[in-house]
């Protein structure tokens, strides 16, 4: 039933478009026929907004693959660099979240894994919302930022970065087949802020598929055999993402925006210091205020990450972030 809305609603905003198109046309045509000026700028002020409401359909279009409306998954790793990179981290858990918070997504925690003594090394997040994987699955990638560190005491100029992974949620009418024997489990003493169940038992569960070499970990429920279940899940969604990748790769192997969406490819570059701006390296999208982009103001590129992949886009040039 959610799919059929879906189409009924693309279908009926299409008819609705194509009608508003052809009236406007006629009454541009009638107002400069009857050299009517105030008619002419009437029609020509509904037809921004046509195009407006049209930019909205197509981008909603984009949003058409296999997984694109379920709820995601997405995995935050810090680089190396010890404390910078993991502050850095945490700055990216933040913006994701005001990003999802500000669509009227919901937002869970499953998974963190803090730093020693600042930020964390690496954070799960579930994030359930319409298309939220469609919108979010252009992320994946690596994240540099340029800033004077708060942890230098001579105030100089660090380069830090943080791996994003993007995966998304599968329902029940998706079989991923697993062996048992394929899998590794171990489970941990949960880290965190502390209470009365943390760093008591082995509540925490890792997953490793050892065919792939995927791992998946799960610590937030008080529960081992909750927290299985919930590794379980993700680790299906990983493979899921994984067939999809390479479905997508074998599908449009000439697409050179492809190329830029695995891991360990920097896809956006934040810059605090010497200047102030964000740059999207896979579309040239930039911004003169990070700090309202690392307040969640993340549609400009995810729009544009989103096009790409479909009309393919010229990569900006490092060097000018440098």
């Amino acid at each position: 039933m959610r799919e059929r809305t879906r189409l009924d609603d693309a279908l009926n905003g299409l008819a609705v478009i194509e009608a508003d198109l052809a009236d406007n046309m006629e009454l541009l045509e009638l107002g400069e026929a009857e050299e009517d000026p105030d008619l002419v700028k009437e029609a020509e002020a509904a037809l921004q907004k046509l195009e407006t409401k049209t930019a909205k359909m197509e981008l909603q279009s984009l949003l058409s693959g296999e997984a694109d409306g379920n709820d995601t998954y997405l995995e935050i790793h810090s680089g190396a660099g010890g404390t910078e990179s993991q502050d850095w981290a945490s700055m990216l858990q933040r913006m994701y979240t005001r990003w999802a918070e500000r669509r009227g997504f919901k937002v869970e925690l499953v998974q963190l894994n803090p730093g020693e003594e600042a930020g964390i090394k690496s954070a799960t997040l579930l994030i359930k919302g319409e298309d939220a994987y469609g919108w979010v699955k252009t992320e994946s990638g690596v994240h540099r930022l340029v800033r004077i560190s708060p942890f230098d005491s001579n105030a100089r100029r660090h380069t830090s970065f943080a791996s994003v992974w993007v995966y998304p949620v599968i329902d029940d009418s998706i079989d991923v087949e697993i062996e048992e024997k394929d899998l590794r489990v171990d489970t941990y003493r949960a880290s965190g802020a502390g209470g009365q169940h943390v760093n008591t038992t082995d509540s925490a569960v890792r997953i490793t598929h050892i065919p792939t070499g995927i791992v998946v970990q799960c610590q937030n429920q008080r529960s081992q055999h909750k927290n299985r279940a919930t590794a379980h899940k993700m680790l299906k969604a990983r493979l899921y993402e994984l067939e999809l990748q390479k479905r997508e790769e074998e599908a449009d192997a000439s697409n050179a925006a492809k190329t830029e969406i695995g891991w360990g490819h920097q896809i956006r570059s934040y810059v605090l210091q010497p200047y102030q701006m964000v740059k999207d390296l896979r579309t040239g999208v930039e911004s003169g205020q990070p700090q309202v982009v690392l307040d969640g103001d993340l549609d400009p590129f995810m729009s544009a990450a989103l096009a790409a992949r479909v009309h393919g886009a010229p990569k900006a040039d490092l060097a000018d972030l440098d």
